[in-house]
C-alpha cells in the first residue's frame, strides 16, 4: 500500500448528520432565506417554491414541511420568538422588578441591533396577523401573552422582595411596557435609518418604567 492510499485508509470518514440535525439545518435554512424575502419583496411576494430553491434544496421541500405559506409564517414567528426568548431568559436570569425589566429592554435593543433581519421579519409578520385568515394570529397572540407574563412575573417578585410598591397596577404596567415595545419598533420600521432613535426611546422607555415602579418607600402608588 502507497502512502496516500494508507493515509487515506486511515483518514476519519465524515460524520454523516442524523436525520433530526439534517431536519434543522434545512430549517435554518429555510428560515434564513423567507426573513430575506420578507424584507425584500413583502410576505404577498415571497413563495414557498423560491423558500426551498433560494435555501439550496427542492422547490417542494418549503411546501412540504409547512403546507401553506401562513404555515410558513407561523413557523418564522415561532423561530424567531424562540431565539428572542433564549436571549430574554439568559438576561435575566435570577432578576426582578426593575432590574429585569430594564436588562429585557436592553436586550431588545440589541436585538433590534444585532438581529434587524430577524426583527423587521418578525413584526410585519405580528403586524399582518391582524388580517382576515392570518394563521399566525394565535401564535402572534401565545406571543404576546408570554410576553405580558415575563413582565407580570418580574413586578410581582419585585413587590415580593419589597422593592415596588404594593398598590401599582401590575397588569396596566405590564400592558404599557409591551405595548411600548412593539410601538418603538413600529416607528423603527417606518423610519429604518433611525437606529440611533430608537436606542433613545429604549431609554425613556426604562425611565418611563423606573417612575411607574414605585419603590416601597415612596408615598404615592398608581390606582
Amino acid at each position: 500500500m502507497t502512502n496516500h492510499a494508507a493515509d487515506q485508509a486511515n483518514k476519519p470518514s465524515p460524520t454523516r448528520l442524523t436525520q433530526a440535525e439534517r431536519t434543522a439545518l434545512s430549517d435554518e435554512r429555510m428560515l434564513e432565506t423567507v426573513i430575506k424575502l420578507i424584507i425584500e419583496r413583502g410576505t404577498e411576494k415571497t413563495t414557498l417554491k423560491e423558500v426551498g430553491e433560494l435555501a439550496g434544496y427542492s422547490r417542494g421541500l418549503a411546501g412540504y414541511r409547512f403546507g401553506s405559506k401562513q404555515g410558513l409564517f407561523s413557523f418564522v414567528v415561532r423561530a424567531i420568538s424562540d431565539k428572542w426568548l433564549l436571549e430574554l431568559k439568559k438576561v435575566t436570569e435570577g432578576k426582578f422588578g426593575i432590574d429585569a425589566i430594564n436588562s429585557a429592554t436592553d436586550a431588545h435593543y440589541r436585538f433590534c441591533l444585532n438581529a434587524p433581519d430577524h426583527v423587521r421579519a418578525f413584526y410585519i409578520l405580528w403586524f399582518e396577523s391582524i388580517s382576515p385568515g392570518s394563521e399566525a394570529k394565535d401564535v402572534i397572540a401565545a406571543v404576546h401573552q408570554r410576553r405580558q407574563r415575563d413582565v407580570i412575573k418580574w413586578i410581582e417578585r419585585g413587590i415580593e422582595a419589597g422593592a415596588i410598591h404594593a398598590r401599582v397596577n401590575v397588569e396596566a404596567i405590564a400592558t404599557q411596557f409591551c405595548s411600548a415595545l412593539v410601538g418603538i419598533v413600529y416607528h423603527w420600521l417606518v423610519n429604518p435609518d433611525s437606529i440611533d432613535e430608537i436606542e433613545e426611546l429604549h431609554k425613556g422607555l426604562k425611565r418611563t418604567m423606573g417612575t411607574v415602579l414605585i419603590p416601597i418607600t415612596s408615598p404615592e402608588c398608581i390606582n
